[in-house]
């Protein structure tokens, strides 16, 4: 038989399939030809059979590197249920076992071993596992070789001179399902691949439906819970302590909840992880040190309860969901507190040679959290994944109706605010200056005789700071370096002062703000009729600032209307009989 042929009949006898997945068939042939590749698939999208089966076809042993220890173990059970011969050496076996497992691999017992990258730094180890005859290297999580990837590992640096002190250089993939460009071409450079195949799957999943939950009260996530009764879910948290919290809460309020993570005994992780995976408890709370590997493909709903690091942890996590093609709901829960805390975990957690990598890639998760945009979209931007079409309609943003409305004005007094404050505060205290609420840090620096105190009274503190997000998302306003929490202009927030350029944004929780919702859908209606007639859009004739304002408002008179925020003498003029009429009739 041919490769093809072989690895067809692989695949039939071994996994019982009689097709592979889009692209697992190039990466095999390419790896039984002695060609080495580095392959980029999504999370659940068949990276093991690409390197599984290639050991099979081979003559030789299949060293599979991975950091996965905890999980060696599963996967070696999975590989003899499939009657492929395969072991693994891992910190819980003892010399005498791992010589042992050496041995009889030499005697062609073995055609996989699973290895962690740490035992390539033993010379004992390298000097022992030289005398097999080594055909194929697999790396799996291979961006971890990188710096600038999202989980540097040290010890992946070791792979590279392990694999040249062999008699015969075997083949070489490398397989990750996160990686943007830049580390993909510092991998292959790193692990020192000779001119490899290059597979980059889709990584887009459509099943996964994606809501980033700004500024809301995490309670919310026992609803979620409420919603997917009888179903499995991940709810991810930024620290241990984090978990326990949330797991004594829900636990006591009587929710069928597991926890895992770093902290616990092996023990116990363990058995939490049967739990969830023999369903006898559909919700695990965890840190991410759970679900790599795990192979539970009826995960419905992932929460991050907290908003993770980067991007990459972010994709990788919310790709345990839906394995199994059905749909999966992911939540994200984003607060702009939570980046100091975020940021405080970077800097507890992450060496400072590396640091600066680690804070960009933070940025680029806020940016990701704050964006108005198609979500699938910005992620697969980010991934250099091809865009099919602008907007997915499975994220929240663009099944959020609403549209595009002129905060010019507000902008320019939150500016302001930041300018006479000398840009020395953060949002809090500018939220309490514009809302006119004399806070202790308002009163210790007298921020009430600020001539902007009290201007946007009417708003809620939570509708501000929406809008100073907006303005931060679209670079209005920046941050301090170094901060997340004082702002300072920049060229385009003199744009905005100097009425150079008006700010149009989106903004979620406007419905919050209107008083008299009847009144105001009317007033929609008659402003998408003017709007029509005179084939402008909606928001040139007023935005829906204005319309709340009127709404809640109800002028009576000229007067009253003329004192509406966007209501100038030429529109009172133009719309201002319409309006009071409107207004009249309700």
């Amino acid at each position: 038989m041919n490769i093809k042929d072989k690895a067809y009949y692989a695949l039939n006898k071994f996994y019982g399939y009689k097709s592979f997945r889009e692209g697992q068939l190039e990466v095999i042939e390419k790896i039984a030809f002695n060609k080495d590749v580095f392959c980029l698939l999504p999370t659940g999208g068949g990276k093991s059979v690409c390197y599984q089966i290639p050991s099979i076809i081979l003559d030789g042993v299949t060293i599979v590197i991975s950091p996965l220890i905890s999980l060696m173990k599963d996967q070696v059970d999975n590989l003899r249920e499939l009657g492929i011969k395969g072991t693994f050496i891992n910190s819980s076996l003892s010399n005498e076992k791992i010589k042992e497992i050496l041995k009889d691999a030499m005697f062609g017992e073995y055609k996989i071993i699973y290895i962690s990258p740490e035992r390539l730094e033993s010379e004992y180890f390298k000097k022992m596992i030289r005398e097999i005859s080594i055909s194929h290297i697999a790396i799996d999580e291979a961006h971890c070789v990188s710096e600038w990837g999202h989980d540097f590992r040290k010890s992946y640096r070791a792979i590279k001179p392990f694999y040249n002190s062999l008699k015969k250089r075997p083949v070489i993939s490398a397989f990750t399902a996160t990686a943007t460009k830049e580390v993909m071409e510092d991998s292959i450079k790193l692990l020192g691949l000779n001119n490899p195949y290059i597979y980059k799957g889709d990584i887009n999943r459509n099943n996964l439906k994606i809501s980033v939950l700004k500024e809301i009260d995490k309670e919310e996530v026992k609803d979620i819970i409420r919603d997917h009764e009888d179903e499995s879910g991940i709810i991810y948290c930024s620290s241990r302590k984090e978990v326990d919290e949330l797991y004594y809460i829900l636990n006591d309020l009587g929710y069928s909840v597991l926890k895992y993570h770093g902290g616990m005994s092996e023990e116990d992780k363990e058995k939490s992880q049967d739990a969830f995976l023999d369903e006898e408890k559909n919700v695990m709370i965890a840190t991410n040190a759970f679900g790599m590997g795990i192979d539970k493909s009826n995960i419905r709903f992932i929460v991050h309860f907290t908003m993770p690091k980067n991007l990459e942890s972010y994709y990788q996590e919310i790709g345990r969901g839906g394995r199994d093609g059905t749909s999966c709901d992911c939540y994200l829960f984003y607060c702009r507190n939570d980046i100091s805390r975020v940021e405080f975990l970077i800097n507890k957690s992450i060496p400072l040679s590396r640091r600066e990598i680690a804070i960009r890639k933070l940025q680029s998760m806020i940016d990701y959290c704050e964006y108005d945009d198609c979500y699938r979209g910005f992620l697969l931007d980010y991934f250099n994944n091809e865009r099919k079409m602008n907007f997915c309609n499975n994220c929240s943003n663009c099944l959020n109706s609403d549209k595009a409305r002129d905060f010019t004005r507000e902008a320019q007094i939150i500016l302001s605010t930041v300018f006479r404050t000398r840009e020395k505060f953060g949002i809090s205290v500018l939220v309490d200056i514009l809302k006119g609420i004399k806070g202790p840090k308002v009163i210790k620096y007298e921020l009430d005789k600020v001539t902007t105190f009290g201007l946007m009274k009417e708003y809620s503190s939570k509708y501000i700071r929406e809008i100073i997000n907006g303005l931060l998302e679209m670079g209005y306003v920046s941050l301090k370096e170094g901060t997340y929490s004082m702002l300072k202009l920049n060229n385009s927030s003199m744009k905005v002062l100097k009425s150079e350029e008006d700010v149009l944004m989106v903004l979620e929780s406007i419905e919050e703000e209107i008083l008299n919702k009847d009144l105001y859908n009317a007033l929609k209606t008659w402003r998408r009729i003017v709007s029509n007639k005179e084939g402008v859009r909606p928001y040139i004739i007023f935005s829906d600032t204005s319309l709340i304002n009127i709404a809640n408002i109800k002028p009576k008179t000229r007067e009253e209307l003329l004192s509406i925020r966007g209501m100038g003498e030429k529109k009172f003029e133009k719309y201002g009989e319409d309006i009071l009429k409107l207004i009249s009739n309700m």
